[in-house]
């Protein structure tokens, strides 16, 4: 972020994302538009063909009361749709059906590491179609497929005070909406869109006042903000928002006069730049929606969408680093996709039932395990997925399995080395750890004559590399660390062999 010494940095969010729903908001059109050829899923009422009556998609509504329940947003019990007129090319009817003064959920939060951000609302609209633009052409297509696409926005008070706050916020929540299963959330894709409201204020010259609301103090006159619009990744969203905070400070100190407007963003050339004059609500004269009645939401309602509630990452996150005493960092990582974090878990309840058996204390030996548990699943297994292509859904490793392998390493009775290749041997065979730890020959080598004559030899062999050793060059350890290791054939305990390198070369 640029030097903030005099000006606060302020930003809020609007988050889209398509829900993945069979058909589309207002219509029963296939929802599911990638691959398919231009405008074929679409129909008079998704096209705004006149005298076509809308009906609202009811799944879309659950969900989007489902996430508001998991960020701990109230629910309206009367909610409406309203039309938001504007004209776009790619607006068929020249409104959109989006909700205004009664969205169906308002006033929640999310925690993004140990700061909590404020969410006003998230409400329900419907997405527009899609303008391409061909290379050399002088004209502009449009596809309708996506127009009538359930679109959900999530708006946050402007709370956020840093752009990498604001990236984690965003990765949040994309985690949230598949946690949920309810969109894809791709970026690439579209399937979720970040804008950001950036101003800056000189220091100690406003406050907050009622509900998050922005308020100078004395004669002190606000800075506009500037939205910047659809950014299509994590990383353009802080370099983005870093960008603009910026130039606003760079005009003020300038003198030159800022005002309210929507800018883009190019990330070639890392640079935002000016689009339009910024629209206020009055600009789109909103109305109650007529075709389509208010939402009546009762308790009954609100008690079976609850059922589709699971434990969210931003609140797992907590838990993992209380309850296993994970590091933040690695927490992070494990939570960051559902099955991972499922697994994790069921891996970490295996290795605490075995200490359990074995009469040992859960909480004096948690912390290793765990960490041992996230240190394999993030490095050898991901491994593995990747080289396979596959993902955690299709893992036939069963955590029963896995949570042996880590024992086997935790008691020393294999190498990191021979770890590997018992992981590699389980992608091939259904046979225990210990198992094919046996068969493979892979047992750690902790006889210590047995270690000691071979550690004798390596020395034997390598007198040049000894001497150097004994002059000072300690780095050369390594070395003879991994010749012990070769021949042992990788069954050596390496602290061991480090510790009899030490003593017959002192």
């Amino acid at each position: 972020m640029p030097n903030n010494e005099k000006y606060d940095v302020i930003i809020g969010l609007e988050i889209h994302a398509e829900l993945k729903t069979k058909s589309k908001m207002f219509c029963r059109c296939d929802n599911d538009a990638h691959g398919k050829e231009p405008n074929t899923t679409v129909c008079p009422v998704c096209l705004g063909h006149p005298g076509t009556l809308p009906y609202p998609n009811r799944q879309a509504i659950e969900w989007t009361i489902l996430i508001g329940l998991g960020l701990d947003c109230q629910v309206n019990r009367l909610s409406k749709f309203d039309r938001k007129n504007y004209f776009y090319p790619d607006l068929p009817k020249g409104y959109q059906i989006s909700q205004y003064d009664l969205p169906l959920v308002f006033d929640g939060r999310m925690d993004v590491g140990s700061e909590e951000i404020k969410i006003t609302r998230i409400h329900l609209e419907e997405d527009t179609g899609k303008l391409i633009h061909p290379d050399g052409s002088p004209h502009t297509l449009a596809d309708f497929n996506r127009a009538g696409t359930p679109l959900m926005e999530l708006v946050t008070e402007p709370v956020i005070r840093d752009a990498g706050t604001a990236k984690k916020f965003c990765r949040v929540f994309q985690q949230i909406l598949r946690y949920l299963d309810v969109s894809n959330a791709d970026m690439e894709k579209g399937e979720m869109r970040c804008e950001a409201n950036v101003s800056v204020q000189a220091k100690g010259r406003w406050e907050y006042r009622g509900h998050c609301e922005i308020k100078p103090l004395g004669d002190y006159r606000l800075n506009p903000k500037v939205e910047l619009k659809n950014i299509n990744s994590f990383r353009a969203i802080e370099k983005a928002i870093e960008y603009e905070a910026g130039r606003q400070i760079a005009a003020i100190e300038e003198g030159e006069k800022l005002f309210q407007e929507t800018r883009g963003w190019n990330d070639q050339k890392g640079e935002t730049f000016s689009q339009r004059a910024k629209e206020t609500s009055a600009d789109y004269r909103y109305f109650p929606e007529p075709d389509i009645p208010p939402l009546h939401i009762d308790e009954a309602w609100i008690d079976e969408i609850k059922t589709g509630l699971v434990e969210l990452p931003h609140k797992k996150l907590k838990r993992f680093m209380a309850e296993y005493d994970l590091s933040e960092y690695d927490a992070e990582l494990l939570v960051g996709d559902r099955d991972l974090a499922d697994y994790a878990e069921q891996v970490i309840s295996e290795l605490r039932a075995w200490i359990d058996a074995g009469g040992d204390n859960w909480e004096r030996q948690k912390k290793k395990l765990a960490k041992t548990t996230a240190n394999w699943l993030l490095s050898e297994l991901f491994k593995h997925l990747k080289e396979r292509n596959e993902d955690m859904k299709n893992l036939k490793i069963t955590p029963e399995n896995f949570a042996e392998l880590i024992t086997l390493v935790y008691r020393e009775k294999i190498n990191s080395s021979a770890g590997q290749k018992i992981l590699e041997a389980m992608y091939q065979s259904n046979e225990s750890p210990a198992h094919l730890m046996a068969s493979l020959g892979l047992e750690q080598l902790d006889d210590a004559a047995a270690l000691e004559k071979i550690v004798r030899e390596v020395l034997d062999k390598n007198p040049a590399q000894a001497e150097q050793y004994k002059k000072g060059k300690t780095n050369i350890l390594q070395f003879l660390v991994g010749q012990t290791m070769a021949a042992s054939k990788g069954k050596a305990n390496p602290k061991t062999v480090m510790d009899l390198l030490q003593k017959f070369l002192s």
